[in-house]
């Protein structure tokens, strides 16, 4: 593998200076060894927006033991130097182990950089809402990353959301690959490494879909966890949950590593089984699968509506691209972030009250709703 050097002109900036103006930045990621690591270098260099790419991570070796690191022209060679790489960066990209995320965000943080964390952020909301804070007082940008928010299918349903009327049920399902097809002796199914399974690593993007395009807020869970795969692993690989929303519709959340002839590997398209839907008293609007479909069941429209995404080799594809371009129009002062470690927090509190209903076996509301 060869590392393109590159000038080293950068630009930087402190906790409290104005929003970047130029049109290009440079992006520091911290993390070699996630199983999104090449995938987030690869949507690096795809991105005009992004001039230079800093390479962090603690084993100085980590680079050479991926194999799945693509090239990159924005690279600068990687370094074990962590104020090396903040220093010249503009935002860093945090994709690590969850056990060492919160103190690597810290960092960023400290250094005055903008954050883009790889979910779940940290390993409870606990350690999320510090971070929320530090990020708010210093005038930072700190988001976390639910790019399936920028998916076209996510955004239409938000905006077709309030024609369904008064919701009624909200429904959600998101299988993959089976555990046997995802290194079962890795640490994403270590419990004090990761601290938890299906719903820490991939559930959280459907239960923050389900409160980001409905506009409701999930405020109560009865929740059923499960160890099915046969495989040694600590954490849970089957989940089952009941919810409550503050409108008091009901929703169901089903997620699993289920998949048995769909293939193997973090990055594999076809490994993904999902579903989403609104249903309301005048309508509703069904994301039925992967695909970026959806079927239109309103006053409005009866009808399918289908999207055209470009092709590309991003992390989450153009929907990823879109996110980060959101990301940093808003660290640029033009926008909100696509999404914050506000609803990091959120999403950590309802996994952990999934988590304490499958353990007493009991309804539990969520603190603070």
């Amino acid at each position: 593998r060869r590392w393109w050097p590159w000038p080293s002109t950068t630009r930087r900036c402190s906790p409290n200076s104005k929003p970047l103006s130029f049109s290009s930045m440079n992006a520091a990621l911290l993390g070699l060894s996630h199983p999104h690591s090449g995938a987030l270098l690869t949507a690096l260099e795809n991105l005009r927006e992004v001039r230079r790419v800093f390479l962090w991570d603690a084993d100085p070796r980590a680079a050479e033991k991926n194999p799945g690191l693509p090239r990159s022209r924005k690279a600068a060679p990687p370094t074990g130097d962590l104020d090396t790489a903040l220093a010249g960066g503009d935002f860093a990209i945090v994709a690590v182990r969850h056990d060492e995320a919160a103190a690597l965000e810290r960092r960023v943080l400290a250094a005055g950089k903008h954050l883009l964390a790889e979910k779940p952020v940290g390993l409870t909301a606990a350690e999320i809402l510090p971070l929320q804070r530090a990020a708010a007082q210093a005038g930072l940008v700190a988001a976390v990353l639910y790019p399936r928010r920028a998916h076209p299918c996510a955004v239409a349903m938000r905006r077709h959301a309030a024609e369904t009327g008064p919701l009624l049920s909200l429904e959600a399902r998101f299988l993959a690959t089976q555990v046997r097809f995802r290194a079962p002796r890795s640490w994403l199914f270590r419990r004090r490494e990761a601290g938890g399974g299906i719903l820490l690593w991939l559930g959280c993007h459907y239960l923050d879909l389900l409160q980001h395009v409905s506009g409701d807020e999930i405020t109560g869970v009865a929740a059923r966890l499960a160890t099915r795969s046969g495989e040694r692993i600590e954490v849970e690989d089957t989940a089952a949950l009941t919810l409550e929303f503050r409108s008091g519709a009901l929703g169901t959340f089903h997620a699993g590593y289920a998949l048995a002839h769909s293939g193997t590997g973090y990055l594999n398209a076809a490994g993904y089984d999902a579903y989403l839907a609104l249903n309301g008293r005048a309508g509703r609007v069904v994301w039925p699968g992967v695909a970026p479909r959806l079927q239109l069941e309103l006053p409005s429209a009866r009808r399918t509506q289908t999207f055209r995404l470009r092709e590309t080799t991003s992390y989450a594809g153009a929907a990823g691209e879109t996110f980060v371009r959101q990301f940093l129009a808003a660290v640029r002062g033009r926008g909100t972030p696509p999404a914050t470690l506000a609803d990091a927090v959120r999403t950590a509190r309802l996994i952990e009250a999934a988590a304490t209903s499958a353990r007493t076996g009991r309804f539990v509301r969520l603190a603070g709703s």
